[in-house]
């Protein structure tokens, strides 16, 4: 198998199913059929953490993995540290094996937006691995955008504004929409729940029904506490309720008013954001994505606040597993 631990942006072209005008991540090949992994990562590390800060995502590729053991040791391997726990859920996942879990649990007809995971926390996960174990029958890859280009991209009237003021997600947890406080939180405790968030500059309100609501605000622009460079990290977009699917929104709409949505985002002072501005916000994280197409045994390491990542609908399998490394809480640029 050819050597391609040098491939930059202009030789990804042979990835399948390539595609898109953002940053490509940096494919590192197999150099042989029965190349150990472990063995390649402990010799190529300093390259590979080079790749990974310069272009915000390695792809492993021609590899043997080993299940999910195996790609538990990768993790660990690139790392240094064990997977992290998945905390403040807001997704449906379910655990694989200790920290390992499913991508999502979403339908695969449904397309989920890009973001950079856990950016609505007050400490996030650095490094996000994914591997598959079965690719889909058509589509359902993991595009990527580079959030040094998006921030570039955006009109500087609303990259100012969100400097100045923030963000803020605002999360109603109600029974039979989206994923259960017990759930999100992984307890019944209450009491726990309340500690929890004012440890973490989270407003939790107990509902007279037994419902919980939390508001957080956030900064929306931040250094890369290992380049320097400033990042468009947050949810701002993609907790937004024009996000969703229309039929959806319009769904949610109609049972609940706005401060009651499972899920909706507002500046950091809590004025609406104008449905104009998510629509930028969209458009500029789709002109800066790109996306390829899975290969069995594929693994993709992505800094989580230098990419954010996403999932296209699919047919077929689809078996993407993924673990969270390296937490983070790297401060705002000072602007915010």
């Amino acid at each position: 198998m050819t050597s391609t631990h040098d491939m930059t942006r202009a030789g990804t072209g042979a990835l399948p199913g390539w595609a898109g005008t953002g940053t490509a991540p940096h494919l590192h090949w197999a150099r042989t059929e029965d190349a150990a992994v472990l063995a390649d990562i402990d010799t190529h590390r300093d390259e590979l953490r080079r790749c990974l800060a310069r272009q915000g995502a390695v792809l492993l590729r021609g590899y043997a993995i080993g299940g999910v053991d195996g790609f538990d040791a990768v993790v660990r391997a690139f790392s240094g540290t064990p997977p992290l726990a998945y905390a403040e859920r807001s997704s449906p996942r379910s655990t694989i094996k200790g920290q390992v879990y499913t991508s999502t649990d979403y339908p695969a007809a449904e397309e989920i937006f890009l973001h950079n995971e856990n950016s609505y926390q007050a400490v996030w996960p650095g490094t996000l691995y994914f591997h598959c174990a079965e690719p889909p029958t058509t589509q359902g890859a993991t595009p990527l955008a580079d959030t040094r280009r998006v921030l570039a991209a955006l009109d500087p009237d609303v990259r100012e504004e969100f400097e100045r003021r923030g963000w803020q997600v605002v999360r109603n947890f109600h029974t039979g929409f989206g994923v259960p406080w017990q759930e999100a939180f992984a307890t019944t405790d209450r009491d726990a729940v309340t500690a929890y968030c004012a440890e973490r500059d989270i407003v939790a309100e107990w509902r007279p029904d037994g419902g919980l609501r939390t508001t957080a605000a956030r900064a929306a622009v931040h250094r890369h506490p290992v380049t320097g460079e400033r990042v468009w990290f947050n949810h701002a977009t993609f907790f937004h309720v024009t996000t969703v699917a229309e039929e959806v929104g319009a769904g949610l709409r109609a049972i609940f008013p706005d401060e009651d949505l499972p899920t909706n985002t507002y500046y950091g002072d809590g004025g609406a954001i104008p449905d104009a501005v998510t629509d930028h916000l969209r458009s500029v994280y789709r002109a800066n994505s790109v996306r390829f197409d899975w290969q069995r045994d594929d693994v993709l390491i992505v800094d989580n606040m230098l990419t954010a990542h996403a999932r296209e609908p699919f047919t077929g399998p689809r078996r993407i597993a993924v673990a969270m490394a390296e937490p983070s809480d790297a401060p705002s640029d000072g602007r915010s």
